[in-house]
């Protein structure tokens, strides 16, 4: 087995390769407006650190949010496009899980819960009963919205630390890795689970829509 992992999912640009075992090679970068630029480079980056080709991968683990429209498709269809060119299977992970994942072994036992900043004041959020286990759904919301649903709960992710009146016991994770995503993965596929479609949980609509009372003008 050998898995390349992706997200661009939150600010973080991720990649990782995972052996079946652990991860071999991993890459991180924060920038928000740049998931395009660095996500190539950063999957050539790990592939030189193991080693190895592109052709030697024989899964693809991806991201599937939720998170902004224009961040996650970048993700997506480049792990699309890897699978159809290696005829590998894409397999899809929610973000959220991943960074649950990753807080095993920080304190983070459970029950916690996950936030990642969905900007306009709200979070992608879900609660956890442990590290592999998701408790709810994902949704997006206003922080005071969700208040007395995750009082006394730890919270991992970059939108906890953002709304410390809502989550006032933020804890790292603060950004998911691809190397989580990789080992979650990897532990799923090898007790014999399906994970999910690579299709992507935006939760809401995107920030781009055609302006009301458009008007469609035709040369004559």
């Amino acid at each position: 087995m050998l898995l390349l992992a992706l997200d661009t999912a939150t600010p973080a640009v991720t990649v990782a390769l995972h052996d079946g075992t652990s991860v071999i090679a991993s890459s991180s970068q924060v920038d928000a407006r740049r998931h395009g630029e660095l996500l190539l480079p950063a999957v050539d980056r790990v592939l030189a650190e193991a080693g190895l080709k592109l052709d030697a991968v024989t899964g693809i683990v991806v991201g599937v949010g939720p998170g902004p429209y224009t961040g996650l498709r970048v993700g997506l269809m480049t792990a699309d496009t890897f699978g159809l060119a290696l005829g590998v299977p894409v397999h899809g992970l929610c973000t959220l899980d991943g960074l649950a994942y990753a807080a095993d072994g920080t304190g983070v036992e459970g029950p916690f819960v996950v936030a990642t900043d969905a900007r306009r004041k709200e979070v992608y959020w879900a609660l956890y009963d442990d590290p592999r286990t998701r408790a709810s759904e994902p949704a997006v919301d206003r922080p005071a919205d969700i208040a007395g649903t995750v009082a006394g709960l730890p919270a991992v992710g970059a939108g906890a630390l953002l709304y410390p009146d809502t989550f006032p016991d933020a804890r790292a994770p603060e950004h998911v890795s691809a190397g989580a995503l990789a080992s979650l993965a990897a532990e799923k596929l090898a007790a014999g689970e399906e994970l999910e479609a690579p299709r992507p949980l935006y939760l809401r609509r995107p920030d781009a829509q055609v302006p009301k009372n458009y008007k469609v003008v035709t040369p004559k």
